[in-house]
């Protein structure tokens, strides 16, 4: 890695950190800088304005989530658990995404959101058709559900379970709320 790239790769790091904790309205370019260990006048070069530095973090970790989470829509109560674990995992994940509905809108008007949206929702769709998904609800209501009960306890939640056991408590309830929502 060059040292421009390297440099480009500690000021997403430090941006991602400074916008899931104060959003594009609260986050300081210099804050960015500091903790990026740069010169803050190379952001503006790479970036061009905080709003397409945010731009830039907020893509990458879209692209990350879409790429590591497999979706089938066969198994909606193991992917439900998955994208739970993820966003254990990665806790500013869902910040950011919060912070992009509260400051810039819908997450559905960003390109890659909107065609992975389809996507699965045309896998429901499909999987209904063919019986393996319950034809209850739609299937952009089913996908709704099972994206807001993975984030039900995100990094926002203020009902945590403080232990390990909590956490495949948790993980358990989403899953099997899910089959209950999806059993044919």
């Amino acid at each position: 890695m060059s040292r421009a790239e390297a440099t480009k790769a500690r000021i997403l790091a430090a941006a991602t950190a400074e916008f899931s904790a104060y959003g594009i309205a609260g986050a300081r370019v210099d804050r960015v800088a500091a903790a990026a260990e740069a010169n803050k006048n190379l952001i503006y070069v790479y970036f061009s304005s905080k709003d397409q530095l945010f731009d830039a973090v907020f893509d990458a970790h879209v692209v990350r989530v879409l790429d590591e989470v497999p979706f089938t829509a066969d198994d909606l109560p193991g992917y439900a658990g998955k994208l739970f674990d993820f966003y254990r995992a990665h806790p500013e994940l869902l910040r950011l995404a919060t912070w992009h509905r509260l400051e810039r809108g819908a997450l559905e008007a960003l390109p890659a959101v909107a065609e992975s949206y389809r996507s699965k929702v045309d896998a429901i769709a499909k999987a209904q058709a063919d019986g393996v998904v319950a034809s209850t609800s739609p299937p952009a209501v089913v996908l709704s559900l099972v994206l807001a009960l993975a984030a039900t306890w995100g990094s926002a939640s203020a009902s945590e379970i403080p232990s390990e056991d909590g956490v495949a408590v948790r993980r358990d309830a989403i899953r099997r709320t899910v089959l209950g929502l999806v059993a044919s």
